[in-house]
């Protein structure tokens, strides 16, 4: 099994991962406690923000591996970001992207200077 089969929901303090092509229930994990559930994809990891309270699980298995109450912070919605905020690195994409800007760039100033 790879992340790419993986589809990921969450709700009412459950999360799920589901096969991407058939819809099959792989494996499920419910936080100690109740609220709107935000998810995040970090590479191997399924970042789960639930109600104020952040979790780190194995996106493979579903397995708790981290806990963090974020003492302080309040209640509701969270945002979640990450550089690898996905299945794959966005680096490359990013550095391919810029380097296509720069050649941009320099091709526009050669035809504006010629």
């Amino acid at each position: 099994m790879h992340l790419s089969d993986l589809v990921f929901t969450g709700f009412n303090k459950r999360v799920a991962a589901v096969h991407r092509g058939s819809g099959q229930l792989l494996w499920q994990w419910k936080a100690p406690h109740s609220g709107y559930v935000t998810l995040l994809l970090d590479g191997d990891r399924l970042i789960v923000s639930v109600n104020g309270y952040l979790h780190a699980l194995d996106a493979l298995t579903g397995r708790l591996l981290w806990t963090n109450d974020l003492p302080g912070f309040g209640t509701g919605v969270a945002s979640l970001a990450s550089v690898r905020g996905g299945s794959s690195d966005p680096m490359p994409a990013f550095a391919a992207s810029e380097d296509a800007q720069n050649a941009a760039m320099a091709n526009s100033r050669v035809a504006t200077t010629g």
